[in-house]
């Protein structure tokens, strides 16, 4: 497998810049299915990407943070690449195409075990129009063939830029289930990244802005109705979000756990309803607007706790993330 690394041209960096840290973006696209969830978690050690194959309508949405000595390389999503049949289809396509622009490597996952198809070649067509960015072919899937038929598909794929006249800047096979190649990856994709400080702090490993989407929109559930008596004693705080295991792929379900925060216990039941019934609308309300928002189904699970004045104390309005 490892001779296999088929390298359109060197990037060797020089002396110079080798020590050098870098820091840049990079995105992987393909068809669904193609493995850029998988890969990403692969890269980032954790599960970050809800692997789910619906399109994503988020923008910039940094999907997980590979932190190494060298380098920060920071994955974001785009949205699926799809042929448009709306003004909606085409504004997202917009977006595709000025994140790729934007970003400083574009990572093309095509599964070893398939064909080159119509899809693939939709995208590749696009990418081609987008100069500046190098582009790298990811070959997933690999422990699926035999060598004789990834070697097929290296070449068909070398061919595939040649006809539309790119080259690749790499050409990678990677197994990310079996992690084969999955550093090597990494190592081919930091020389194509600028130089510069990371751009997020260690320990990081994927951005907020869905969670922090998700504990607004349970608070807004939870406000509904009992303004007057709650106006601002609500904090919501995302405990996790996580892939419920063991679902086909295209079943999947996120479990969510939230914790509402009150100030006092007298709240408590203002919150909870007689039965438990307010707070089971709560629930079911916030989480069709959650599961509209990532467009996967979800679990919530949803726990009133009190948080004793956390309105005026510094530490827990840390906690609770303001």
């Amino acid at each position: 497998m490892g001779a296999m690394s088929v390298r359109s041209q060197s990037t060797e960096p020089s002396e110079s810049s080798k020590d050098a840290h870098r820091a840049g973006f990079a995105c992987f696209v393909g068809r669904p299915n193609a493995g850029k969830s998988t890969l990403t978690n692969a890269l980032v050690g954790q599960k970050v990407a809800i692997t789910a194959n619906q399109p994503q309508t988020t923008r910039h949405t940094v999907r997980g943070i590979v932190h190494r000595e060298d380098a920060q390389l920071i994955l974001v999503d785009t949205p699926g690449l799809h042929k448009p049949r709306t003004l909606l289809g085409e504004r997202l396509n917009d977006v595709v195409r000025t994140t790729w622009a934007e970003v400083d490597v574009i990572g093309f996952c095509l599964p070893a075990n398939e064909k080159i198809g119509p899809g693939d070649r939709f995208i590749a067509k696009e990418l081609a129009g987008i100069r500046k960015t190098p582009k790298v072919a990811v070959v997933t899937k690999t422990d699926l063939v035999d060598s004789k038929t990834l070697a097929e598909q290296l070449i068909a794929i070398d061919q595939l830029g040649r006809e539309l006249g790119f080259e690749w800047a790499e050409i990678v096979p990677v197994s990310a289930v079996g992690d084969q190649q999955v550093q090597l990856l990494a190592d081919l994709l930091v020389p194509l990244l600028p130089e510069g400080p990371a751009l997020y702090p260690e320990g990081d490993l994927t951005d907020e802005p869905e969670q922090v989407m998700i504990a607004e929109l349970i608070r807004e559930a939870a406000l509904e109705g009992v303004r007057d008596e709650l106006p601002h004693s609500i904090a919501v705080v995302v405990e996790e979000m996580l892939p419920r295991e063991d679902r086909p792929a295209d079943k999947p379900l996120l479990d969510i756990h939230a914790n509402l925060f009150i100030e006092r216990p007298s709240q408590k039941g203002i919150i909870i309803g007689p039965q438990g019934k307010r707070l089971k609308e709560v629930g079911i309300k916030s989480r069709k607007q959650i599961e509209a928002l990532l467009g996967t189904p979800v679990f919530l699970d949803l726990h009133v706790k009190v948080a004793k004045d956390w309105q005026r104390d510094p530490k827990q309005l840390r906690r609770l993330g303001f």
